[in-house]
């Protein structure tokens, strides 16, 4: 099993019998480069947690998995099951909400829980810039490509309603209730969740829910208790830690912590 994190190192890491090499983006709204480069293995179940982020995924080769080629993952609710063997190389781009809105052009409603080929969304262009990934001279000048095949249509790209992209902010920074994230907006509570669901894909409470459940990961190692851990991540208490670390992980936070460690 794996799980993926929005908040990731720079540099080398090697791992798994595989590398991983991070990297900054100076586009707004890409959040990270995450490149890995796995020999052949016997085909394995991989478990990818809700993230807070819409990622895409470059195959510079592909392995055997039941993902589309180049798979762009939208934002989820629930644990996604991937199968997936034989050696694997590339680069995978965290995209906030306003950057993929920006690059793909379209609703994220479209894509949340799903995944689909990048060149579906973006043309012969995946097809383009794959061929330049894979002949550029490692992987620091691979991620300057990216920001370069990124700038421009981030940049050009359908902006993000500005009070969608206040809530999404307000939500993912720390507990905060959606009532009074409508209320700093001017809005309702049920027209927050419908723009949230047309614009991002989730509703505004799911978004919540992802983002305690990322700080509950990032202070997991070092807290002193689950009942601290519930408390410092906004849970009202232990039994709420668990239930919400079942619904969106499909394990507890005893076995993330074993299995992650």
């Amino acid at each position: 099993m794996t799980e993926w994190s929005l908040v990731v190192p720079r540099g080398e890491v090697t791992r798994a019998q595989g590398r991983h090499v991070f990297g900054a983006s100076r586009v707004p709204g890409v959040l990270t480069y995450a490149a890995h480069d796995f020999p052949a293995a016997d085909a394995m179940a991989w478990r990818v947690t809700p993230l807070g982020a819409i990622t895409l995924v470059l195959d510079l080769e592909a392995p055997v998995r039941t993902l589309p080629s180049s798979p762009v993952l939208g934002l989820r609710d629930r644990p996604l099951l991937v199968s997936q063997g034989g050696p694997a190389r590339g680069i995978t781009v965290a995209l906030a909400p306003a950057a993929a809105h920006a690059l793909f052009g379209i609703p994220l409603r479209l894509l949340a829980n799903t995944s689909v080929g990048a060149s579906d969304l973006l043309g012969r262009e995946v097809g383009l810039l794959t061929e330049r990934l894979v002949a550029a001279s490692g992987w620091s000048a691979r991620f300057t490509l990216l920001d370069d095949f990124l700038r421009p249509r981030v940049l050009a790209g359908p902006a993000l309603a500005a009070p969608v992209q206040a809530a999404w902010q307000r939500l993912t920074s720390g507990p905060v209730r959606v009532d009074a994230v409508a209320s700093e907006l001017g809005w309702t509570r049920q027209h927050l969740t419908a723009r949230f669901r047309e614009d991002i894909g989730l509703s505004p409470k799911t978004v919540g829910r992802i983002a305690r459940l990322h700080r509950a990961v990032s202070l997991l190692p070092s807290a002193r208790s689950w009942a601290d851990l519930a408390l410092r991540c906004g849970y009202a208490d232990q039994s709420h830690l668990n239930r919400d670390f079942r619904g969106l992980t499909d394990c507890t936070p005893t076995e993330f912590l074993t299995d992650n460690g």
